[in-house]
This record gives C-alpha cells, structure tokens and sequence, in this order.
C-alpha cells in the first residue's frame, strides 16, 4: 500500500449552462443554484450581481462600470489512497478559481483560487460526528483531534505536485462570519478589502480551518453590510493584487447576500460592535431561488456518505497516515 497520497484536479466551468456532476456535492453554493426549474435563471442572475460588484469595486479606469467580467471554474479534488492497486478516487474537496476578464486591453487576469469550500469530509465532522459526540449530553463539546484529518488531508494536497501544476499562489477561502460571536470594528481599513472587525475569540470553524494551516481575518469591504472571514496562509493584504482580491469579493459576497440575507443583504450596515444573526428582520431579497432548510438536511445525508465511502473502509489507513503526517 502505497502511503503517498496522490491528487487529481479537475475543472468545470461555472456559467449559465453550468450542471453539477454525479460527485458533485448538492449543498455546494454553486450546485445550489444550478438546480430546478429556475437553474439557468439562477445563474445568470448571481453572475450577473458578481460582475456588478466587481466592477464597483474595481471603478478606477472605469467610467461605465463594465470593463471587467469574471470567469469562474469549478474545482474538483479527487484523492487516490490505493494507488497500487488502483482503487477509485475519493472526492475530497471542491474549490472556486477566479480568473478575471479586461474587456479595454482583451487580458484575461489569473485571479484567486478557493472562495468557496466544499468537502464531504467537513461535512462528516460537523454533521455526523459532532452531532453525535453531543447528542443527549448536558454540555457542547468538541471531540478529541475534531477537524485534524481533514486539516492533514488539505495540507497534503496543498504542498503537493498537484496543486503546484495548476495553481501559482496559495488559496484564500471567504465564508460567512459566525453568528455566536461578536466582532468590533477597528480603525484599521484597507481600500479594497475595507475596515477590519477583530473579535475576542474564534469561532468552531475559525479553528477548523488553522488546522488546515488557514488564519482568520475579517474585513467589511466597501459598500457591504457585514463582514466576511477570510482565510489564508500567507498575508493577505500583500500577496494578493487588488483585482485578485476584488474577484474573491465580489463572488463570496454575491454568494452571501443569496445565502446568508438576513447577514449580507440587510439594510443597515453593522456597526461598532456586532453579532451576525440570521433571525435579523430587517433584510432584502434577492430573485435568486434558494432552499435553506433542504440544504441543511443534505449536508448530513453527505456527512453519512463519507462516512460510509471514506471512514470506515480506508479508517485504519487514515489514522496509520494522520498519525506520521507532519504539518
């Protein structure tokens, strides 16, 4: 049995006659919108809002506000354990890659790749096995090494040959901030990024993802109303170009505002100190067609699949490998 775990990465794109493959996790942000009798409208509506938001952003030589597009690709990871063998590879996470269009030169941009995140194996941790470890106890609780696979997994493909191939910077990975915590406003402000929110302790995902070698920082950009978690390996504010940046924005807050309203697309903006709450009143909807209940429920149906297809038949092999794998 060959140890050394090996990747392959796949690409799709993300456009208006986008269709998830049969891997393809449906509680994904992007499978989402590509489902039911609206899919095409969907779609076309969210990348729409993602250029627009791009171009606001991006409003220097750029009169008309229409200069730039993005393009958007799909990235699949799969991981082969038995490679001697050739056994089937596993789904292990899916990714954003950004790449942005200059309609005034005719350059296409490299732009950012993570944004989104998705992993089967997250789901497992956060909807089998944290559920079960609290299910009928008194007190919440984390279980013992909770998230240190799936972080050990991450790292691998991120310091392998594959991600080196294909990508030539490290990912940043934008999500929603947590609605149990309360973040303060600082006075530092960034012109792309915008003002800066610290809070006092981090939240279950924010130690999620150090495991998988990804600090947290939390940004308001210009003209949002809340701000988004970024995550990341080097430094944010220097590694990135303002247009890399600009295409994570704009494509996780057109995400958020579809996902998360009562946060991204409220009517007020937050304020001095703030606690994100999805039981906010006060918020806009967009046209796009989303069912937040279903998607809960499949995020465990998925957490059961990998746990059935990935834990138990290759656990040994996991845990032999976790426990020698060095961060």
């Amino acid at each position: 049995m060959n140890k050394d775990f090996t990747f392959a990465v796949k690409s799709i794109c993300f456009d208006e006659n986008y269709q998830p493959s049969e891997n393809t996790r449906v509680t994904t942000n992007f499978a989402n919108l590509a489902r039911g009798k609206n899919r095409q409208e969907n779609l076309r509506a969210a990348l729409t809002m993602i250029d627009n938001r791009f171009n606001a952003l991006a409003h220097w030589d750029n009169p008309k506000g229409d200069r730039y597009a993005i393009e958007l690709k799909i990235i699949s990871v799969e991981m082969n354990i038995d490679v001697e063998s050739g056994g089937n590879a596993l789904p292990l996470i899916e990714i954003l890659k950004t790449s942005i269009i200059d309609r005034k030169t005719n350059e296409r941009i490299e732009g950012i790749v993570g944004n989104n995140f998705s992993s089967y194996l997250r789901d497992y941790d956060f909807s089998v096995l944290l559920l079960n470890h609290n299910k009928d106890q008194a007190e919440f609780s984390i279980p013992e090494n909770f998230g240190d696979l799936h972080g050990k997994l991450f790292n691998c493909f991120v310091n392998s040959n594959a991600y080196r191939d294909n990508f030539s910077k490290p990912p940043v990975i934008c999500l929603s901030v947590s609605s149990s915590k309360t973040y303060h406003r600082t006075e530092n402000r960034h012109p792309i990024l915008g003002v800066e929110y610290q809070q006092d302790e981090y939240s279950l995902t924010d130690e999620y993802f150090k495991k998988m070698g990804l600090r947290a920082r939390y940004f308001m950009p210009p003209n949002s109303v809340a701000p988004l978690a970024f995550y990341f390996s080097g430094d944010l504010l220097s590694d990135y170009t303002n247009l890399e940046l600009i295409s994570t924005i704009s494509t996780m807050d057109t995400f958020q505002k579809i996902y998360r309203p009562e946060i991204y697309n409220a009517n007020s903006a937050a304020g001095k100190s703030y606690q994100p709450s999805l039981k906010h009143q006060d918020y806009s909807l967009t046209r796009i067609v989303y069912d937040r209940e279903e998607r809960s429920q499949l995020a465990i149906e998925q957490g059961k699949f990998a746990e059935e297809h990935f834990i138990k038949p290759y656990q040994a092999i996991l845990e032999q490998w976790s426990a020698s794998y060095a961060v």
